[in-house]
């Protein structure tokens, strides 16, 4: 028998007292109509709604059927109003005889009254189903959209942090190499702070968020290398609070703003220019900024390319909670800032 029970799948409570309400109203509705008591009416009209849901729950439930499946409901409904209609002369102690002769009108107008209210109802379950069905296509629509679009992000974010990697590497592998020749103890500096950098930077190169101490040390060994290249030239501090280094923040966006700040910044211009790297965090949000003392902002200079990356990549996970802002410093000079939203480190 249990390998039959999935036939009364969805023969519930709830469905039995709303066929129970429906019987009660639909009584009272047409008790005017006849000689019957309203108690009378309403055993014949259980007795056919009882007998129509039961049928119609089996319709719905039978597997590889021949013919649609609402087809086989209304069919159940129709052989439901008829059965029922019988069951309910029965209860009343009415032989088939009797039913199919002398009172055979009344059995006729409870038939056609039981067909056309169940037909009503099965066409309102017909409907809520098909639209519960559409609902669930529509939010797996949904769900599968929203997974490819972050797959999309995932991928659009993965190549973005590709284009950011530094392209100071083989000019540093030359310096050292030249270095090794003419003053190998600043060669071991150097090849020192390039191992130091690539530690911090390359397990970061897939990652779409670290915490900002990991930017930090990858942002001093960047400085270290390139102040012993420039010699004095060069200078920097940073100078950020210990309880921010463990907070969230997006990888290979602060070496962008300190390379800049090298290249397009102090390189170009001074006798001796400082870098430094600060920041703070206010009202939940985290800011992050670069300030150089070097030739400013100028046409067709500041890292152009880079700063539209950060941009990119800035709404691509934060939306439009985040930005990247770069101003004048006075009296000279470049301050560029990242304010994210503040998160704690994982």
């Amino acid at each position: 028998m249990s390998s039959y029970a999935y036939l009364l799948e969805g023969l519930t409570i709830r469905r039995v007292l709303a066929v129970t309400a429906v019987c009660a109203v639909a009584s009272a509705a047409v008790v005017w109509l006849f000689s019957n008591t309203y108690p009378d009416l309403l055993v014949s009209a259980l007795c056919v709604g009882y007998t129509s849901m039961l049928l119609f729950t089996l319709a719905g439930n039978i597997r590889q059927a021949a013919f649609p499946q609402e087809a086989m409901q209304v069919a159940a409904v129709v052989v439901g109003s008829c059965l029922g209609t019988i069951v309910a002369g029965l209860v009343k102690q009415r032989t088939i005889a009797q039913m199919f002769s002398e009172r055979l009108a009344g059995v006729l107008i409870t038939m056609g009254l039981g067909i056309g209210v169940g037909c009503v109802v099965v066409a309102t379950l017909i409907l809520r189903e098909k639209h519960s069905r559409d609902q669930a296509r529509f939010h797996r629509g949904e769900s599968e959209r929203h997974r490819l679009e972050k797959n999309l992000l995932e991928a659009k974010l993965q190549l973005m942090q590709a284009q950011v990697e530094p392209h100071f590497l083989f000019n540093t592998l030359a310096n050292v190499q030249h270095l090794v020749e003419t003053d190998p103890p600043e060669a071991s500096r150097m090849l020192e702070s390039l191992i130091q950098y690539l530690r911090a930077a390359l397990p970061q190169m897939r990652e779409s968020s670290t915490h900002l101490g990991r930017e930090l040390e990858m942002a001093r060994a960047f400085l270290d290398i390139h102040r012993i290249r420039m010699g004095t030239r060069l200078g920097y501090a940073i100078e950020v609070p210990e309880a921010l280094r463990e907070r969230t923040f997006p990888p290979m966006m602060l070496i962008t703003l300190v390379e800049n700040a090298v290249k397009h910044g102090v390189d170009p211009c001074c006798e001796t220019g400082r870098i430094t790297i600060r920041a703070e965090e206010s009202g939940g949000r985290l800011r992050v900024s670069v300030e150089d003392t070097g030739e400013g902002i100028r046409p067709k200079k500041g890292g152009g390319v880079g700063l539209a990356n950060i941009r990119e990549r800035l709404k691509a996970l934060y939306g439009t909670s985040a930005s990247l802002v770069v101003e004048e410093r006075q009296p000279h000079g470049v301050v560029a800032s990242i304010e994210v939203p503040a998160a704690p480190g994982a």
